[in-house]
């Protein structure tokens, strides 16, 4: 896909891996584009930029959040505090450097952490922190557009953290009419939060209803 016009092919056409189209570049157009038609690049740094729309999609209506008794139980006693849009940049970069577990490197790489600092510049990309006290100990980012958040990765410095900011984030979601959070890849700590998938088919025709919201674009930095 070296093509500079703006186009992907139909996610349909996307292999069993979900793997639909390579090469490319990460302007902001064009991932705005990729991911308003269920489209996001996922690559490690030896590799040129790869485009992605995979059947079953993980998802998560934000009504379906599920709290677990422990977490409820932190939710009322911790002293920690939620921000959003306040460090994006650190918290990109922190899940950047995160360990995980069965991957080498980072697919983050640095052209990918440029790209959506500059759309958070442009008030598409969003991010929550937590804080003890004045240090960030976790957190995540993601992109809205319309009625649909797409959650790209969480940090946590403290047990359960990046839990902590995905609960406030998805009841703020809720608060604000969301309809949907595309969580991309499915994995038991999403599912133990409510997660489930979806056909592709599906989550496509709730992206072609969300053409029609507006962005709520801009800093979300008042929400809490």
């Amino acid at each position: 896909m070296s093509d500079p016009e703006l186009y992907f092919p139909h996610p349909n056409l996307a292999d069993e891996e979900g793997l639909l189209a390579i090469g490319g570049d990460l302007q902001p157009d064009r991932l705005l584009l990729a991911y308003r038609f269920g489209i996001f690049p996922w690559y490690n740094n030896d590799q040129p930029i790869l485009w992605w729309s995979p059947d079953p999609r993980c998802i998560l209506y934000p009504g379906n959040l599920r709290i677990s008794k422990s977490m409820r139980t932190l939710l009322k006693k911790i002293s920690w505090t939620t921000t959003a849009d306040f460090e994006f940049i650190q918290v990109i970069t922190q899940c950047q450097k995160i360990k995980r577990a069965h991957q080498s490197g980072t697919w983050i790489t640095q052209d990918m952490l440029k790209a959506y600092i500059n759309l958070h510049h442009r008030g598409y990309a969003h991010s929550i922190e937590v804080w003890d006290g004045k240090r960030l100990i976790g957190g995540l980012y993601g992109l809205s557009l319309g009625k649909v958040f797409f959650g790209e990765s969480m940090f946590s410095l403290r047990d359960n953290a990046s839990k902590y900011a995905f609960v406030k984030l998805v009841q703020h979601l809720e608060h604000q009419g969301f309809t949907l959070i595309d969580c991309q890849q499915d994995t038991p700590h999403l599912r133990s939060l409510g997660a489930t998938t979806i056909p592709r088919s599906e989550f496509l025709e709730y992206l072609r209803k969300n053409l029609l919201e507006e962005d709520l674009n801009g800093s979300w930095s008042d929400w809490f």
